[in-house]
C-alpha cells in the first residue's frame, strides 16, 4: 500500500508539474509544431509638417515566403519566382534547397503587380505578407532631419531613429494549422493577430519655410561656389524649429548605402553635430552680459553711451589682440557699444570682457547654454567646446569675447541669440510638436520648454534695438528688408551670419 501510494503521488506530482508549471511552455511548443506563422507588418507612422504636409510615407509592398515542405516541384517554383521577381535563378534555387529553415524569405518589398502575377500562378507553398517601403515624397527635402530607415523598416538616422519606438508600431501575425512536416491542412483553421500601426509625428517644421531654406542654400552654393551651406530657422518665442537645410545632401529615396563615406558626409546634420568658432556672432552674448550687468548696477560694466578707445589693438599679457579693421582714416573712432556692434569692432568687446572678468563672462556663457547640449530631440548633438574657467588666461578671455577660442554648434548659436532678443528666456529647441495615431487620437503633445532666463526683459529690448541698427546702419545692411524690422549680427567664418527678422506678428531667428 505504501508503494502504491508513493507511485500514485509521483504520478500526481508529475501531472501537476506538466500541466501547471510546465504547461504554458508546452503549449507554446505545441503551437509552434502544429502551426506556421506569416508576419503581419505594422504600417510605419507618417511624418508630417506643422500644417499636415506628409514628409515621410509608406508604399504598400509585400514579402514573399516559401514553405518548402509544401512544394512539390522546387525547380519549377524557383524558375517561376526568379522570372516574376526578376531574381537570379541559381540564387533562388539555392535558397530553396539549402536553407534549413522550414519557412524561407525569398524577397522583400515586392510590388502589388508582381504579387498579382504570382497569385495567378496558384503556387503551392508560397505565401505573402504586407511589408512597408518607406517613401519620401519630396526626395532631398529635410534629408538631414528626417533621416532614413533600414530595409526592414527600422529607423537608422535622424528623426526616423530618434522617434523609432513611436513610428514602428507592433507587428501581428497569421497562424496556419499544419501537419507534422509543415504542410498546411486543407480544413485547418487560421488565426489572425492584427498589427498595431505606428504613430504619426507632427513636426514644428513649416513646409513653406523649408522650401525657402532649400532654395536659398542652393543659390548660396551656386553663387558663392561654396563647399557647403547651412541654414536654420528658429522661432525664439517657443524654440520650435521651422526650417533646416544643409547642402549638398542626398535623395532620401536613393540612400547611398553602398558608399558609407558619402552617406556619413551627406547625411550628417552639421548644424546640430558639428562645432566651429562662432566669430563675431558671439558678440551678441558679450553685449548682453554687459547690458545686464550695467542695469544691475555692476560698476565694472560699461554704460551703453560710453565711448571706447579707438586703438586697433589691445595689449593683453604682453600679446596684441587686434581688430579685423585697420582703423585707418578714423575708422572705428569714437564708437559706443552701438557703434561696436555696427562695425563689429573687436577691441570694444575685449574691453568689456576684461572689465567684467572671467567669472562674470562664464556666468553668461553658462546661462546661454554654451558648452552644453541644447536638449533638442535629435541624436548625436554636440555640446560644443568651452575651456574650463580654471584654465582660461586673460588672452583667452579676450578672444572668447569676440567668438574665438570657443566652439559652438549652429543650433546653440541660434538658440542663444534667440534668447537674447525674445525677452531674455532660453527655450529648448525641438522638432516634434505632437504624436498621434492614424485615427487622430493624440498620444502626446510636446509643449515648449523654458530652460531659464538669460537676461532681463529690459536688457533684451535694448539689445534687440541695437541689433536692428546693425542691419539698418551697420555691417548687416545686406540683410535689410524694407517694411520689416530686421535685427542681426554678422560674423565672418566662411559665409555665416545670424539674422533675426522681427515681424509685426512674431519673431523669427
Amino acid at each position: 500500500m505504501l508503494a502504491i501510494t508513493f507511485l500514485f503521488l509521483c504520478v500526481i506530482g508529475r501531472l501537476f508539474y506538466v500541466q501547471i508549471i510546465w504547461g504554458e511552455d508546452l503549449q507554446e511548443k505545441a503551437i509552434d509544431q502544429w502551426t506556421r506563422e506569416i508576419p503581419v507588418i505594422a504600417s510605419r507612422g507618417k511624418i508630417l509638417d506643422a500644417k499636415g504636409v506628409v514628409l515621410a510615407d509608406n508604399d504598400d509592398t509585400y514579402t514573399v515566403f516559401v514553405r518548402k515542405k509544401a512544394v512539390k516541384n522546387i525547380e519549377k517554383l524557383a524558375q517561376t519566382l526568379s522570372t516574376v521577381l526578376d531574381m537570379d535563378y541559381s540564387y533562388v534555387y539555392n535558397r530553396l534547397t539549402t536553407t534549413i529553415s522550414s519557412e524561407i524569405t525569398v524577397k522583400k518589398q515586392v510590388s502589388k503587380e508582381n504579387i498579382s502575377k504570382l497569385l495567378n500562378e496558384n503556387l503551392k507553398g508560397v505565401y505573402y505578407s504586407r511589408d512597408n517601403t518607406r517613401i519620401y515624397p519630396y526626395n532631398e527635402l529635410l534629408s538631414n532631419v528626417l533621416g532614413f530607415t533600414s530595409s526592414d523598416g527600422k529607423g537608422q538616422s535622424g528623426l526616423e531613429l530618434y522617434y523609432d519606438k513611436y513610428l514602428s508600431g507592433i507587428d501581428g501575425e497569421i497562424l496556419y494549422e499544419t501537419d507534422i512536416v509543415g504542410v498546411e491542412i486543407n480544413e485547418g483553421k487560421a488565426s489572425y493577430v492584427p498589427a498595431t500601426n505606428g504613430l504619426n509625428i507632427k513636426l514644428t517644421i513649416d513646409y513653406d519655410v523649408q522650401q525657402l531654406c532649400e532654395t536659398a542654400m542652393e543659390e548660396a552654393l551656386e553663387i558663392h561656389k561654396a563647399k557647403s551651406a547651412q541654414i536654420i530657422v528658429l522661432d525664439p518665442s517657443c524654440g520650435a524649429i521651422r526650417g533646416l537645410s544643409i547642402k549638398p545632401t542626398f535623395n532620401l529615396n536613393e540612400v547611398p548605402r553602398d558608399d558609407l563615406t558619402a552617406l556619413n558626409s551627406l547625411g550628417r546634420n552639421g548644424i546640430i553635430c558639428d562645432v566651429y568658432e562662432p566669430g563675431s556672432t558671439f558678440k551678441v552674448l558679450t553685449a548682453a552680459a554687459n547690458l545686464e550687468e550695467y542695469l544691475n548696477g555692476n560698476p565694472k560694466a560699461f554704460a551703453p553711451e560710453k565711448v571706447y578707445n579707438s586703438s586697433r589693438y589691445r595689449v593683453i599679457d604682453g600679446r596684441k589682440v587686434k581688430c579685423w579693421s585697420d582703423h585707418k582714416n578714423g575708422k572705428h573712432a569714437g564708437l559706443t557699444l552701438q557703434g561696436g556692434l555696427n562695425n563689429s569692432c573687436n577691441p570694444i568687446f575685449v574691453d568689456i570682457a576684461m572689465s567684467l572678468g572671467k567669472e562674470t563672462m562664464y556666468k553668461y556663457i553658462e546661462k546661454f547654454n554654451y558648452g552644453s547640449v541644447t536638449g533638442v530631440d535629435f541624436n548625436g548633438e554636440s555640446q560644443g567646446m568651452v575651456l574650463p574657467v580654471s584654465a582660461v588666461q586673460n588672452v583667452d578671455l579676450c578672444r572668447i569675447a569676440f567668438g574665438q577660442t570657443i566652439a559652438v554648434t549652429g543650433l546653440q548659436l541660434a538658440a542663444a541669440t534667440s534668447s537674447a532678443i525674445n525677452g531674455g528666456v532660453y527655450y529648448t529647441p525641438y522638432f516634434v510638436s505632437e504624436i498621434y495615431s492614424e485615427d487622430g487620437i493624440v498620444a502626446e503633445i510636446i509643449e515648449p520648454k523654458k530652460k531659464g532666463r538669460v537676461i532681463s526683459e529690459k536688457a533684451s529690448k535694448i539689445l534687440s534695438e541695437m541689433l536692428e541698427k546693425v542691419v539698418s546702419e551697420g555691417s548687416g545692411k545686406q540683410a535689410y528688408i524694407e517694411n520689416y524690422k530686421v535685427a542681426g549680427k554678422t560674423g565672418v567664418f566662411g559665409l555665416t551670419c545670424v539674422i533675426i527678422a522681427m515681424k509685426k506678428r512674431g519673431i523669427m531667428a
